[in-house]
Order: C-alpha cells, then structure tokens, then sequence
C-alpha cells in the first residue's frame, strides 16, 4: 500500500483560500481511486472529492463550485484547491488511496471510507468567520 502525507493546512477567514497537497510514495497501478475526506469533531468521516482511475471526479454537494481536486502523475501528488472557504468547511483533511475497481467509486463508494485502504495523517484546516 502507499504511504501518503497531507500538507497545506492552515487557518484562514471566511472567503479565503487553501491548497492542500497529497504526497504518495509511489502510485502504482493498482492505486484506482484517490480522494480527499475531512472529519471535524463530534462528526463522523466525510467524503469531499475524489479522482479515479480514468480521470472522473467527484464532488460532495456542498463544496460543488468552490473545491477543485486535480493529480499530478509525474510526481505521485493529489491535490485539493478550496476557494470561498466557509466555517462548515473547518475540520481534518486526509488523503485517501483505494485499490477497489475504479467504477466502483465512480458509482458512489467514492464518498465512503471503507472504501479506502490507505490513509495519511491529516492537515488541520480552520476557516474563521
């Protein structure tokens, strides 16, 4: 499995701007899916955005429009740009690899994480108002 490390986090007022980064230590073939989730306290695990194998993505609702996540191949990144940060949007981020098949999560388990086997540690990001 891969070994991943989030970076980017930070605190930031309401409107404002954050690009997290995902290193993975390789990125195998078998890696079908990598995704973004967040946890704040008191709340269980939240799917934000996922990219699969063949390059579809997928959004929650409620960062549609604001969050962007992209994957640099050459140099084994993920990424997630949020723009118009909200304080809903305050929690952990962790960056995600699943080995499930790619339409697997194309079809929806994308926002689950029992669907990923590989987690980093997290990046804290507080959005004040």
């Amino acid at each position: 499995q891969v070994q991943l490390l989030e970076s980017g986090g930070g605190s930031v007022q309401t409107g404002g701007s954050l690009r997290l980064s995902c290193a993975a230590s390789d990125m195998p073939n078998s890696v079908t899916c990598l995704a973004w989730f967040r946890q704040a306290p008191g709340k269980e695990r939240e799917g934000v955005a996922a990219i699969d194998r063949v390059g579809g993505t997928m959004y929650v609702d409620s960062v549609k429009g604001r969050f962007t996540i992209s994957q640099d191949n050459a140099n084994n990144s993920l990424y997630l740009q949020m723009n118009s940060l909200e304080p809903e949007d305050t929690a952990m981020y962790y960056c995600a690899a699943g080995y499930q098949p790619w339409y697997d999560y194309a079809q929806g388990s994308w926002s689950s994480p029992g669907a990923f086997a590989s987690w980093g540690q997290g990046t804290q990001v507080t959005v004040s108002s």
